[in-house]
């Protein structure tokens, strides 16, 4: 039962207006950043998936999530944020 999972589900919307459900895996504050790691709510444990990881960047004083550019950033977020969540979701005892 999944009474004692809440997951959190949110809709992103891409540049060509497209949306997009994911559900948010982890949130990292690191370099005075503050990134959030996402993987599509429609997929099953069969298919291989990338993490989807944005920023949290200021216009003014809306808040908005942003893509990251820079590949070595994604490169660097995308191995912090997947050595997190293995420790997270490692099965005890096996």
């Amino acid at each position: 039962m999944d009474d004692f999972y809440e997951r959190d589900i949110m809709t992103l919307q891409d540049e060509d207006g497209n949306d997009l459900e994911v559900e948010l895996l982890d949130t990292l504050e690191y370099k005075n950043e503050i990134y959030y790691a996402f993987i599509p709510v429609e997929m099953n444990l069969d298919e291989s998936y990338e993490l989807i990881i944005m920023k949290l960047e200021q216009d003014g004083e809306e808040e908005l999530l942003t893509t990251l550019d820079d590949e070595d950033e994604y490169d660097e977020m995308y191995q912090i944020f997947n050595e997190r969540l293995e420790d997270t979701f490692e099965p005890d005892g096996e």
